[in-house]
């Protein structure tokens, strides 16, 4: 399942069709509009992570479009244009945008900009989750389609490592002992199980903090257990 839902507005199809075609590769949903009209209403029928936006365009221009976008939602922005003066790019980031590329662009570069602006949209606290989310900082976990990513970043887990960081991200804050999480998790009576707990902890560690040794989300609180950082 796609982690993030990208609304691509520009009035060239050959532009919405590569853009879609990187970002897909990255395990992102494209939605397409014409125009800023077109625009406004996928905004308004789709949960929309980050948008990316051409200036020039027929009945509602890229600026008017931010503009619009900006009186209620905080949804990054990435303008395009294929203008080099530099009023475009002032006057973009003026009504709202959060970055901005010019036409031609590299492929490459406009991916690394888009998960930038996810990473950033996430980390700072901007992401508000979905119902059926739980979203601690750059850490999200998706209930229904069982995702994790971590920064924009797709985490694979096993059924029992999403259990206990589900487990653990439900009650963040709270600390959870390891015959807690075993009872818990595998629904069965804690006979010594401390070395199975242990096991998957680690493997959660490896896959979801940049550093393990210096865990960010998944803390340990010595001789009790191990929790989540709120």
């Amino acid at each position: 399942m796609p982690l993030y839902n990208i609304l691509v507005v520009d009035d060239e199809k050959e532009i919405q069709d590569a853009i879609e075609i990187y970002l897909t590769n990255e395990n992102m949903h494209i939605i397409k509009a014409n125009n800023g009209l077109e625009a406004l209403r996928a905004l308004e029928e789709n949960d929309i992570h980050l948008i990316i936006l051409d200036i020039m365009m027929p009945q509602l221009d890229g600026i008017k479009t931010a503009f619009k976008v900006r009186e209620s939602k905080n949804t990054p922005i990435l303008m395009l244009s294929a203008k080099t003066e530099d009023t475009d790019k002032i006057l973009g980031l003026h009504v709202g945008a959060d970055d901005y590329m010019g036409k031609p662009f590299n492929p490459l570069e406009l991916v690394a900009r888009v998960k930038s602006q996810l990473r950033r949209y996430t980390t700072f606290g901007n992401y508000v989750a979905r119902e059926n989310e739980i979203a601690v900082r750059g850490l999200i976990l998706n209930k229904d389609t069982r995702n994790v990513s971590v920064d924009g970043e797709e985490v694979r887990l096993t059924a029992t490592e999403f259990k206990i960081l589900e487990l653990l991200m439900a009650n963040r804050g709270c600390v959870f002992s390891i015959e807690d999480i075993y009872e818990k998790v595998w629904k069965e009576p804690y006979l010594n199980a401390e070395n199975t707990v242990a096991v998957h902890v680690r493997r959660i560690r490896e896959k979801i903090e940049i550093n393990p040794r210096d865990p960010k989300y998944l803390k340990v609180v010595w001789g009790i257990g191990y929790k989540i950082e709120k």
